[in-house]
């Protein structure tokens, strides 16, 4: 796709004094890479770094608290509450600024979202009383989610009622902290009125039932924000950019914002001083699949129509963000319904991503594949980090190498994700690779996952360009032996072969209705299974007649549509395993028409998958009659039926035509091992060193290829 096809997003734009170099914004996100006492050290300002290198016009950083400690919902949130984070500030400044970039700091108080405040024991800051939670979604969180939390750490949580004089302190607070981003040099500050946070809880109804001057009627609720709008202005002047971020809805929230309730702050924001309005939306916290519907929203787009709407409300620049691509973008701002476009998850995935458009690279752009790695990091106060980007956060801690300056031979066994990306990194860096895979396509176990989530084919088609282009020599239906490797006689050998998918020992796994997950991976995608060879009956014969349709193809575009009409499998499908591959299956099969039930003896379902992720898969499964068996004992399969022990000792009985059985993979270093003893120099990655799934195997393979001298990103 050439340069032009984004003359508009990669355009020049103005917000009010700011001049940036094209329309592509770095959104804020709190990525928890400060240092303890909230300053900015060599970690978030290589993280930004680089996105200013990557050619973004405007970076803002996330969450920059204005009380910090106070007010804070990350353990290394940056904070510019004292005059002492000055001097890492304008570090960060100088970097972004020697890259052609500018920088905003994101101006905000957590309120009643300030997890370190219930840490430490302070009083959260609250328009009013909240209400008590209606659903615990803890249910859907991982033990070992629920200990990296602040959960475990919070006892009491109190609640301290704003007075006007709280108010007044608060906004001296954001007032101090503009000062001191105009004092570090940074180019704009954008107020923090979205997400549920100190100024938003204000704003909406939901949330403040206060009966003074700051509730009631909206214009009354925004009066806070107003105030601050104000006071900022007063305090920078004109010289430094100063704008507001927006909640345009708050979904699934009973008197919560709407769009007319934003449209009308947007213009009262404009009138009060702010340069531009950042569009965002906020969620009801106590339904799962809402923590993907708004700021991070599932659904392509989904915050485009408020943005227009508030875009025809304002005459100020508007901000979009939401899942917005590139040619989205530069659509939706030829046409002049936004302005600037706000990227989150894409930048994290590749911040090279707006130069690569300004290369006419778009091909070449790294995508994101909406799994949620990043923010669920946040949920559980880890760092920022990318499945399908290792270097993301670590920017300061694992640098690129350069080219290798001794060119190698190498020989990857594999090519799923970890394989692939292992020898575009390696032939990136300059050293010669074949790549030897012993199927007839590209891409494993990926190729399956592509097909149950699409977003997951953006990655695979990435890959195999990026092989193509950096002149990877690929042997398909190859198997790998010593004696072969010792025609090609290489320096090393990067073993990526994947996991060993065997059957648990379950009563009944012989049955010929019983598939293993390999099993439906060569049904649906027409390879040949040596266990469904072994297999009689209906299943085999189907197999066959799918294979010779999917042979003629490689879309899985193409298979997806073809399966929503005919699949080899019955109605009634039950799936033993209930991480993140059984999910998936029964997402995939639930949309296909099977009844579909999921048992696991887990005591909680969805290992594997990231807790945003799995939040909204879970709901959804539901939500679609999915059944759902976590803590199940005494597993076993017998003729049409699958038997088990619930949690209470009651035992049940389920119909089905089918069972999957998604366990059972583990490690696999026998390749390795063989290859090892016969004195080639072995380097194993990915699942054959034991599951862990797209990430692992990304993160994978760029140590490895760090190991050998080359790790281009």
């Amino acid at each position: 796709m050439p340069a032009d096809a984004f003359a508009h997003l990669l355009s020049p734009g103005r917000i009010g004094p700011l001049e940036l170099r094209n329309r592509i914004v770095v959104t804020a996100m709190g990525v928890n890479l400060a240092e303890p006492d909230g300053s900015c050290g060599e970690r978030i300002r290589a993280f930004h770094e680089e996105q200013a290198r990557g050619g973004a016009g405007l970076i803002n950083t996330g969450v920059t608290g204005v009380a910090w400690p106070a007010g804070a919902n990350q353990p290394r949130q940056v904070a510019v509450s004292d005059d002492r984070h000055i001097a890492g500030l304008a570090a960060l400044a100088a970097a972004v600024h020697r890259h052609g970039a500018k920088l905003s700091l994101q101006l905000h108080h957590g309120g009643l979202v300030a997890p370190e405040d219930m840490k430490a024991g302070r009083p959260l800051w609250v328009p009013s009383l909240p209400e008590p939670p209606r659903r615990d979604i803890s249910a859907m969180w991982l033990a070992e989610e629920i200990a990296q939390s602040p959960a475990p750490q919070i006892r009491n949580v109190e609640f301290r009622v704003m007075t006007v004089e709280d108010i007044r302190t608060v906004v001296a607070q954001f007032v101090a902290a503009a000062r001191r981003a105009r004092e570090a040099g940074a180019d704009g500050v954008e107020i923090h009125g979205g997400h549920g946070y100190l100024l938003s809880s204000f704003i909406s109804a939901h949330s403040n039932r206060r009966t003074d001057e700051y509730g009631g009627p909206l214009e009354n609720r925004l009066r806070f924000l107003l105030e601050v709008l104000r006071a900022v202005r007063a305090e920078v002047g004109r010289d430094l950019a100063m704008w507001c971020k927006l909640d345009a809805r708050e979904i699934g929230r009973i008197g919560g914002i709407t769009v007319a309730d934003a449209c009308r702050a947007a213009r009262l924001a404009q009138e009060a001083g702010a340069d531009a309005i950042t569009v965002t939306a906020y969620h009801d916290t106590d339904q799962g699949k809402l923590h993907s519907a708004s700021h991070t929203p599932h659904e392509p787009g989904a915050n485009l129509p408020a943005a227009a709407a508030i875009r025809a409300a304002v005459g100020v620049p508007v901000i979009a963000s939401g899942r917005i691509e590139p040619e989205v973008a530069e659509a939706h701002i030829a046409r002049g319904s936004i302005d600037f476009v706000a990227m989150g998850r894409k930048l994290l995935a590749d911040p090279q991503l707006p130069r690569k458009l300004a290369a006419g690279r778009a091909a070449d752009v790294r995508p994101c594949i909406y799994c949620y790695t990043c923010i669920s990091a946040i949920y559980v106060q880890d760092s920022v980090r990318c499945a399908v980007n290792p270097e993301t956060g670590f920017e300061s801690l694992r640098p690129a190498a350069p080219m290798a300056t001794q060119r190698r031979r190498v020989a990857v066994v594999g090519g799923g994700p970890g394989g692939m990306e292992a020898a575009r990194r390696l032939a990136t860096a300059g050293h010669s690779v074949v790549l030897i895979e012993r199927s007839a396509r590209l891409g494993g176990t990926l190729r399956l996952a592509a097909l149950a989530y699409a977003a997951n084919e953006r990655l695979l088609d990435w890959l195999i360009r990026q092989i193509e282009a950096a002149g990877v020599e690929v042997r398909l239906n190859t198997t790998v032996t010593p004696a072969l490797l010792r025609t090609l006689a290489p320096d090393a050998v990067v073993v990526a072969t994947g996991a060993r998918r065997t059957l648990p020992d379950l009563p009944g796994r012989d049955l010929p209705q019983v598939l293993s997950g390999d099993d439906l991976r060569q049904l649906v995608l027409g390879e040949e299974s040596p266990s469904l060879v072994r297999k009689t009956g209906l299943v085999t014969r189907l197999a066959t007649r799918l294979g010779a349709i999917t042979g003629l193809t490689t879309s899985l575009d193409f298979l997806r549509r073809a399966t929503h009409t005919w699949m080899p499998l019955g109605r009634r499908v039950a799936i033993i395993g209930g991480e993140l591959v059984g999910l998936e299956l029964a997402e995939f099969l639930s949309e296909r028409g099977r009844s579909v039930a999921v048992i696991d003896a887990a005591p909680r379902l969805g290992a594997g998958l990231t807790l945003v992720r799995r939040m909204r898969l879970l709901e959804e499964l539901q939500e679609r009659g999915v059944a759902l068996h976590a803590g199940a004992t005494g597993i076993a399969l017998e003729p049409g039926q699958v038997r088990f022990v619930d949690p209470a000792g009651r035992p049940q009985s389920l119909a089905a035509d089918h069972v999957i059985v998604a366990q059972g993979a583990s490690g696999d270093l026998t390749l390795a091992d063989e290859l090892r003893a016969a004195g080639f120099i072995v380097y194993p990655l990915g699942d054959c060193q034991g599951v862990g799934y797209i990430e692992g195997a990304m993160r994978g393979a760029a140590e490895v290829a760090a190991a050998l001298g080359g790790a281009a990103p």
